[in-house]
């Protein structure tokens, strides 16, 4: 045991010295060496992700092994290991559960793909799209594809992303087109919109539909927008486009404000004075100060407009939301929806997938209190993680609500709550 530690400890090591050689790189090279450089280390690169599966691989097996002696049930060996390998990337849950699902399928059954990536000849993306793409077919029809398409690196040298989806596409309905099928039924069930932050306070409305919904969708958008140019308006086709899918979908004019919900946290100063402390609305994330205003103001001189503006302020000493405590073991709502706008997102380190439970961080079994200080918000995937075997968390004390997660391996990590707008303290604050 302590040869493999020793071992660990000069690997890492020798990995610390070459990304300081990166930062101090001479770089009063010529241009053709820049190139050939940039070359090497897009390989490199690659070659580390190759390394990152073999070590995920092991991981998810050994770990698996230990839990089966130590008696775990089957349906339990598994769980939380894609939460460390998320951790250890700096990255979310769902990224941790791709790349453990990577790392397995190459490890077990795409050998000629992991030795390309492995080698640098393929990118982590690339070995991601044969994973995903074969990922219908029986073990014996997947290696033979993997060993059809990446025996060889120039067999791929030079396809881009795109053509090489549609490649293994085509190739995986002519070798199962039974299963291929059977896929795409099952696709559909995945159906689902989603939305994200954009810049300029503007948002990403996302929607994934079967192939020939969205083509439908997206053809009458355009032809009703060509409609409406050759009538002479002046907008783009594509803000047109956009304008259209609003009304048709919420039954609302461009002329009418939309009905809307706002929880918003906000300093006394930002919402009542002219503070520039950016507010935070929920589900979206920071905005600034005087567009905050202007919704606010906007929803109040329409009668029809329906907004409900919950404001959060923050102790101006600590900046600390007010605590919350309750004798149930569930979160009554009213303390749930503190946790949940206080913390935004999951409160797990680089996830940032929406608050799906309010979980003990200190579990109840433990002694741990329904509080605002032992609640924290995570999304499901990390809520389960930490239900695995050998996970623990506890509070810590502070001016900001703060508390560590301890996986299996002994690893801690630390999170702590977005800060939230300041308050005015007053005209004797210091």
């Amino acid at each position: 045991m302590t040869t493999k530690v020793s071992e660990q400890a000069i690997s890492e090591e020798t990995i610390g010295q070459f990304r300081a050689s990166l930062v101090s790189m001479d770089r009063s090279i010529d241009n053709a060496a820049r190139v050939d450089l940039l070359r090497a280390l897009e390989e490199l690169k690659a070659s580390c992700a190759g390394a990152q599966a073999l070590l995920a691989a092991d991981l998810d097996a050994f770990t698996r092994k230990d839990r089966g002696e130590r008696g775990v049930p089957r349906s339990y060996q598994g769980r939380g290991i894609n939460a460390q390998i998320a951790l250890a990337r700096r990255e979310s849950a769902w990224f941790g559960t791709q790349h453990l699902n990577l790392a397995r399928a190459l490890n077990d059954e795409m050998p000629h793909t992991l030795r390309l990536l492995v080698r640098g000849s393929i990118s982590e993306h690339q070995a991601t799209i044969l994973m995903r793409e074969t990922a219908c077919l029986t073990v014996q029809d997947r290696a033979a594809l993997d060993r059809e398409f990446c025996c060889d690196a120039a067999i791929l040298d030079g396809c881009g992303t795109h053509q090489l989806t549609e490649r293994i596409r085509a190739r995986t309905a002519e070798i199962d087109a039974d299963s291929v099928a059977r896929r795409a039924r099952k696709a559909v069930r995945d159906r689902r919109v989603t939305s994200r932050p954009a810049p300029g306070t503007m948002c990403w409305l996302n929607v994934l539909l079967p192939a020939a919904a969205g083509t439908v969708v997206y053809a009458t958008l355009g032809r009703d927008a060509d409609s409406v140019l050759a009538g002479g308006d002046e907008r783009t086709r594509a803000q047109i486009m956009a304008d259209l899918l609003v009304e048709r979908v919420t039954g609302i004019g461009r002329a009418t404000p939309t009905p809307v919900t706002v929880n918003l946290i906000v300093s006394d100063q930002s919402l009542l004075g002219d503070g520039s402390d950016p507010a935070h609305v929920h589900g979206y994330g920071p905005v600034p100060a005087a567009i905050a205003r202007e919704w606010i103001t906007l929803s109040g001189e329409d009668s029809e407009t329906m907004t409900t503006v919950r404001k959060l302020y923050a102790r101006p000493d600590t900046g600390a939301l007010t605590a919350m405590e309750s004798t149930a073991r569930t979160f009554p709502k009213g303390l749930a929806r503190l946790i949940e706008l206080r913390d935004r997102s999951c409160r797990t380190p680089w996830c940032d997938a929406p608050v799906r439970h309010r979980d003990h961080i200190r579990d109840h079994s433990r002694g741990g209190l329904t509080s605002a200080a032992n609640g924290a918000g995570l999304c499901a995937a990390c809520n389960y993680a930490k239900q695995g075997s050998d996970w623990s968390a506890e509070p810590v004390p502070g001016t900001r609500h703060t508390f560590t997660t301890t996986t299996p391996t002994g690893h801690r990590y630390s999170s702590e709550a977005p800060p939230l707008p300041t308050p005015w303290a007053g005209p004797d604050a210091a």
